[in-house]
């Protein structure tokens, strides 16, 4: 008799899953040019500069909430002559060389598991990475593999109902494939 295997639960692979969308944001960024930053994105009402910025300060939560277990709910303003693309990327290093042990994490006052923190992030990196890759014309996919994994994540980090932090899901289609269904289910219309 085979022994039965069971895949532990998406979100208890948070770190793995962190570093892979890291890994398609920081792809989804060298496409994009000073001349680019006023391009509109796929995100209501927000400039691929202002997506940036936003990313930028997401990555540098998740680096606390890695390095020091707890994560400030203010974020400081970048540095003036630091262009945003330089700030995402320099984010995104310091969070792949953070090290910390991801034990509960504090974020104002309520505490998390560092592993559900790290697949929440996962979810946010990886779709504002596509929305990144809109915007610049390059219109890159989530990778299949990537996307699958984070539609198990979203009913564990994407509250119901969403309130204002997420846009409604969208139909993404019947022959979708998971990186379409991912950014569907986060409001963003896939693009065919």
């Amino acid at each position: 008799m085979r022994e039965r295997t069971h895949e532990p639960c998406p979100a208890l692979r948070g770190r793995w899953l962190l570093e892979r969308a890291i890994g398609f944001a920081l792809t989804a960024v060298q496409a994009v040019t000073p001349e680019m930053l006023p391009r509109r994105t796929p995100c209501a009402s927000w400039d691929l500069e202002m997506l940036l910025l936003h990313l930028r300060d997401s990555l540098s939560a998740l680096h606390e909430g890695v390095s020091l277990g707890q994560v400030a709910l203010t974020s400081a303003p970048p540095a003036r002559d630091e262009h945003p693309v330089s700030a995402v990327r320099v984010s995104a290093i310091r969070l792949l060389r953070a090290s910390g042990a991801l034990g509960r994490v504090e974020i104002g006052d309520r505490r998390m598991e560092g592993e559900l923190m790290a697949a929440a992030g996962a979810v946010e990196v990886a779709v504002h990475g596509w929305d990144i890759a809109q915007a610049s014309g390059e219109r890159r996919p989530v990778p299949p593999g990537l996307a699958e994994e984070l539609l198990k994540v979203c009913p564990i980090v994407v509250p119901e109902p969403r309130g204002p932090l997420f846009a409604d899901p969208v139909d993404a289609g019947p022959d979708a494939g998971a990186g379409e269904r991912l950014v569907a289910r986060l409001g963003r219309r896939p693009l065919r």
